[in-house]
């Protein structure tokens, strides 16, 4: 999706705050809903999007246990 979402204001504060080239803020339970915002000033980056997010799915699995309590559907 091209164009500001829900939560593009604060995808860019956090951008322009941490000077990142890149951000993806997820927001689960927020005053506008569930959502997300993706943001790059890095030509290509948003085509590698869905790579990097299975890469840190992988990376929160492992680092996770069934026990642990944590986000829920």
């Amino acid at each position: 999706m091209n164009g500001p979402g829900k939560y593009d204001d604060l995808a860019t504060l956090v951008r322009e705050s941490s000077e990142a080239e890149a951000v993806i803020v997820i927001v689960l339970g927020g005053k506008f809903g569930n959502g997300f915002s993706v943001q790059t000033t890095r030509p290509g980056m948003a085509e590698r999007l869905p790579d990097l997010l299975e890469k840190a799915a992988a990376a929160i699995r492992a680092s996770t246990t069934p026990n642990q309590k944590g986000f829920s559907e």
